[in-house]
C-alpha cells in the first residue's frame, strides 16, 4: 500500500511542478481600481530563492487635472517588508525570495487628491520570466532555435527546482502526520488507561459503600 502511495504521489508532483513552472514563464499583469480609501492587496505563493520584478504605474483616465498618489508595501510571508515606497505615480521592486509562502503587495491612495480612486497596473513576474532573453541573445550571440533551446533549458532547470522543493514539501509533510499519528495514538492509550483506572476506583469506591451499609 506503501508502494502504491508513493507511485501515486509521483505523477501529482510532476504536475505541480509543471504548472509551477508555466506560470513563471509568463509574466502576470493586473489592473487595480483603487478605492478613495482602503487598500487593494495582491499576493503570489512563490518559492525561496525565486527572483521577483514587478512594475507599477498610476492610470489618471478620471483624473484630467487632479494627479493623486500611491504608497505600496510588499511583506514576505513572515511580515517582513521586502519594498515599502509613498507618493508614487510609477515604481518597480525586485527582490529575491529567502522564505517560502504568499508574497503580498498592497497599495492604498496616500494623497490628498484622491477623487473617486484611480486605476493602477501591475507587472508581475516571477522566476524565468523576469530574465531579459533579449539582453542574453545579444550577449551570448544567439537567436531563432538556439534562444529557443535557452529558453527551454531554463524551464527544464524551473522544474527540476519545483519538483526538489515539492519532494522536501512532502517529506515535511509526511513527518508531521506520522507525528500527528503517534501523538494521537499515544493520547488515545492514556484516555484509555485514565478510563480503566477511574472505572477501577470507582468499583473500589462502591464495594466498600455497600460494605459498610452491609448490603453486601
Amino acid at each position: 500500500m506503501a508502494a502504491a502511495a508513493g507511485a501515486a504521489t509521483r505523477p501529482a508532483l510532476v504536475v505541480g511542478a509543471l504548472v509551477a513552472a508555466l506560470m513563471m514563464l509568463c509574466a502576470e499583469a493586473v489592473w487595480l481600481d483603487l478605492p478613495p480609501t482602503g487598500t487593494k492587496c495582491v499576493s503570489e505563493e512563490i518559492q525561496p530563492n525565486v527572483v521577483v520584478v514587478a512594475d507599477y504605474m498610476l492610470m489618471y483616465e478620471a483624473h484630467a487635472t487632479a494627479h493623486p498618489t500611491v504608497a505600496v508595501k510588499v511583506t514576505s510571508p513572515y511580515g517582513n517588508t521586502v519594498h515599502q515606497k509613498e507618493n508614487a505615480t510609477v515604481g518597480q521592486f525586485a527582490f529575491t525570495t529567502s522564505e517560502a509562502g504568499n508574497y503580498l503587495a498592497c497599495f492604498w491612495l496616500d494623497s490628498a487628491e484622491k477623487g473617486s480612486g484611480v486605476s493602477l497596473n501591475l507587472d508581475w513576474k516571477i522566476g524565468i520570466a523576469t530574465k531579459d532573453w533579449d539582453s542574453v541573445a545579444k550577449k551570448e550571440k544567439i537567436e531563432g532555435v538556439e534562444l529557443e533551446l535557452a529558453k527551454l533549458e531554463a524551464a527544464v532547470e524551473s522544474i527540476h527546482h519545483n519538483l526538489l522543493y515539492l519532494k522536501a514539501r512532502e517529506a515535511e509533510m509526511r513527518e508531521v502526520s506520522e507525528k500527528t499519528n503517534s501523538r494521537v495514538a499515544w493520547f488515545s492509550i492514556l484516555s484509555l488507561g485514565v478510563c480503566v483506572v477511574v472505572s477501577a476506583l470507582q468499583l473500589w469506591h462502591l464495594q466498600g459503600f455497600f460494605q459498610k451499609k452491609k448490603l453486601i
